[in-house]
């Protein structure tokens, strides 16, 4: 054995005996916390996982079965205060009296993410953004599947990075990352970071503040160098008043920006139809019309997936085979059905007002819209002339739709209230005319009325398939 591999032998010895002197405690018994809990366990942590709510029944029996002790339906201050760290799932704000207790003892509180990095080297590719962080991650692990790559999916799709670690063993991951993950982020580095773009959403989390979100999404550049890449929409106002502070900074990624057309220093953009992604290797071209996704936004999200295919090695010919095969992503401008000569689109992962702006911008027929849900701080000035010039009506369906009505009442010909999707979609039945689309794009959060988002699309899926 060489000293190089002495060395770090014994250096990883040294780190475990550590980890089985230290107590780790999870807050939050869900995808995330769960996993974290796994992989604390696997590297000998004394560990504890504790959430305020019912824990559900498939994470309990994974808990079980690696003899993690548990505790739901409280906070226990004597079991978890004597932590020498914290994983906090993003789902738990700030302002909770538990996390107010933590941080009065200075003990140190991480995230997922932050705590998985720690136990692999695999390659990390980081996508965040205000909208279509779903969509990127799902398209970009489709290429890389496809290209044969040993590739997991995490962050907010798929299995928890932190239980992957602990169970499989990828070369690679795509991870979506939420700013709640990002906040709880300090030595994670990602060898790709994407940043879509950034609107206001989440304000509720950051004191109403846009700069305080703004700051939590750029997190994802912490600790890049010169060797990894930075891949961001180039026509971003709010990004390019960031870009030039952090181009100042030593050692900073490189950058791979995208846009619509072509332009100074811009790595992807479309020209005479087509697709092209200039990297330093070779410059790959597709023609738009044989790209699966269709609208600007999924443009926007196919140059910045092709960008970081390229990065990653893949083809020309199996990143146009991938671009022209992705079947989208679920709850996400999802074509649900025809009935009576209407269409039924469920877009119920549009919980911000941006994400709705794009939806309405894809729609070329009169529409009955379906929005509302639990308010995050929503300023809708960013729709209303699309709503104005497209919306035949306005379903708001929620328990307070009081904001709704203040803004909205006398924009358009109709509006009505519902306290459920039933509810909501006979409603909608009944105002769309023929030729019409009637779309679920709420703007708000779900949880309201529903489980989560997927519940409400689920929901709006399974009441159109009734009609």
């Amino acid at each position: 054995m060489g000293l190089i591999a002495t060395i770090k032998k014994q250096e990883k010895q040294v780190i475990n005996l550590w980890d089985t002197m230290r107590r780790l405690v999870v807050l939050g018994g869900g995808e995330s916390g769960a996993g974290a809990a796994v992989l604390a366990k696997k590297q000998g942590f004394d560990v504890f996982l504790s959430d305020s709510s019912e824990i559900k029944p498939k994470y309990k029996e994974l808990l079980t079965k690696y003899e993690i002790p548990f505790e739901e339906k409280q906070h226990t201050e004597a079991l978890i205060l004597t932590a020498d760290e914290v994983v906090k799932s993003p789902g738990i704000p700030d302002k909770v009296p538990i996390i107010k207790k933590i941080r009065e003892m200075n003990i140190p509180i991480i995230s997922e993410i932050e705590f998985a990095g720690r136990y692999t080297d695999a390659k990390m590719i980081c996508i965040t953004g205000s909208n279509g962080k779903t969509t990127t991650t799902s398209l970009i692990y489709h290429i890389l599947k496809n290209a044969g790559l040993n590739v997991g999916l995490a962050g907010n799709i798929g299995d928890s990075l932190a239980l992957q670690v602990a169970e499989q063993n990828f070369d690679c991951y795509v991870i979506e990352l939420s700013s709640f993950q990002l906040d709880g982020m300090y030595d994670f580095k990602a060898d790709i970071a994407i940043l879509l773009n950034i609107t206001p959403d989440h304000l509720d989390r950051y004191d109403y503040k846009f700069e305080n979100y703004i700051a939590s999404k750029f997190r994802i550049l912490q600790n890049q160098t010169a060797a990894d890449a930075f891949i961001f929409w180039n026509d971003d106002p709010v990004m390019q008043l960031r870009i030039t502070n952090y181009e100042s900074q030593k050692n900073h990624a490189t950058f791979y920006p995208f846009s619509e057309k072509k332009g100074a220093g811009v790595k992807a953009y479309t020209e005479n139809n087509k697709l092209v992604i200039e990297t330093s290797k070779n410059t790959f071209t597709m023609e738009e019309e044989l790209v699966a996704l269709t609208g600007t936004h999924n443009l926007y999200n196919s140059l910045a997936a092709g960008l970081a295919a390229k990065l990653m090695g893949i083809s020309d010919d199996n990143l146009r085979r991938s671009l022209s095969t992705f079947k989208g992503v679920e709850h996400r401008l999802e074509k649900v059905a025809h009935v009576r000569g209407v269409e039924y689109i469920n877009d119920s992962k549009a919980t911000n007002v941006n994400s709705c702006w794009y939806a309405l911008h894809s729609m070329r027929t009169p529409t009955v819209l379906i929005l509302g849900g639990t308010d995050k701080g929503n300023d809708y000035t960013e729709i209303e002339s699309l709503v104005v010039k497209k919306c035949r009506a306005l379903i708001f369906l929620g328990v307070d739709n009081a904001k709704l009505h203040a803004f909205f009442d006398g924009k358009v010909p109709a509006t009505t209230d519902a306290g459920s999707m039933h509810e909501a979609v006979a409603q909608a039945y009944d105002l769309a005319q023929k030729g019409d689309t009637v779309l679920l794009s709420p703007c708000c959060a779900s949880f309201d009325l529903f489980k989560n988002y997927e519940d409400r699309g689920w929901q709006f899926k399974a009441c159109v398939e009734k009609l």
